[in-house]
């Protein structure tokens, strides 16, 4: 079976193509005082999302690459102590991990000894193939929190 079409799919899923947002656009010249404040009515700031993303991303990355890996507990584990990162470079370092996880995970997927269909060792039945396709969904949902949450700080020009 000539699995290509669909990694090409899945990759272009997760690269942010399509309906979806950007995710460099999504983070892109928000000033640093944005970057912790809560608009009226929301339940997160522009940092917590982003490491929710990030924290979610990764591990759902190890657990398809790594039979030993254990999951932080749900949901403490999966977001961020504060409203707002301890720094410029927490914020910046955030991001980077946030895109290196996303290649990796593309990686995986376009590599093709990755059997997509074949159950991960260690889950319940789950599949590479399944694990993309929760990043691609989990992190299109968010980029729309994040446009969202930049449009009410008034801070989206796309």
């Amino acid at each position: 079976m000539n699995n290509k079409p669909l990694r090409e799919h899945l990759l272009y899923l997760l690269r942010g193509k399509g309906a979806h947002a950007d995710f460099e656009a999504a983070v892109k010249g928000l000033p640093a005082k944005l970057r912790g404040a809560k608009p009226e009515g929301a339940p997160y700031t522009i940092w917590q999302v982003l490491e929710h993303m990030r924290i979610a991303q990764w591990d759902i990355l190890e657990f398809s690459r790594n039979p030993e890996h254990v999951s932080p507990d749900w949901p403490s584990g999966y977001w961020p102590e504060t409203e707002a990162p301890p720094s410029p470079a927490a914020w910046e370092k955030s991001i980077r991990d946030f895109q290196a996880d996303l290649e990796a995970m593309q990686a995986l997927v376009a590599d093709p000894a990755t059997d997509l269909f074949a159950r991960i060792p260690g889950g319940s039945g789950q599949t590479v193939l399944r694990e993309a396709l929760l990043v691609a969904d989990h992190n299109a949902y968010h980029l729309g929190e994040l446009v969202l949450l930049r449009r009410m700080l008034g801070a989206w020009d796309a």
